[in-house]
């Protein structure tokens, strides 16, 4: 049965620091005592600044309105503001170029996540091939060595009875030898 294998160290960070996040925030909230929430309506024919400091509402530029932003749908109808003249959030950007922003840091965070999970897997296999490739050449060097260390011994068996039939070698066997004047 295989080991269940505990989550990453980064991944188990990440949801550490999301869990702190959170009960900030919660604190955040449980501290400040909340605005007295005013109609978007009531902030008509005012500024953008003023509208949308109320998160719940959308400035329309077209005839300076500010409305409800309209929660069952993602995006505002086009009935109700073009995307070109609506603002939420901040006055500055319209709501095309909000949604545009928002999806090329969103391309971009997916692209770098894969691009970081293929480079892990890349390197983890990379590493797996070289420790395979490092064990393979060991045993070939041992082979090696054994076989030349085999080679050596029989050229040595090799040279002995030479030496032997020559009369070079000196037997243990036979402790008396000639003894030789030069």
């Amino acid at each position: 049965m295989e080991a269940v294998r505990p989550w990453p160290l980064w991944l188990q960070g990440l949801a550490l620091l999301w869990g702190r996040a959170v009960a900030g925030l919660e604190r955040i909230r449980s501290t400040v005592p909340p605005a007295p929430a005013q109609a978007c309506s009531a902030f008509s024919q005012k500024s953008c600044e003023e509208c949308l400091k109320n998160v719940s509402c959308l400035w329309c530029y077209t005839n300076n309105t500010c409305i409800d932003y309209p929660v069952r749908s993602i995006l505002p109808p086009s009935a109700l503001c073009s995307l070109s003249n609506a603002r939420w959030g901040v006055c500055w950007i319209n709501f095309e170029a909000l949604i545009i922003a928002m999806a090329v840091v969103a391309g971009l965070i997916l692209v770098s996540i894969t691009v970081c999970c293929c480079y892990c897997c890349y390197c983890r296999r990379r590493s797996r091939r070289l420790d395979e490739e490092e064990e393979q050449l060991a045993r070939k060097r041992e082979e090696r060595r054994l076989q030349s260390l085999q080679r050596k011994h029989e050229r040595k068996l090799k040279h002995d009875e030479i030496r032997k039939k020559y009369g070079l070698l000196q037997d243990s066997d036979n402790p008396y030898s000639r003894f030789e004047n030069e």
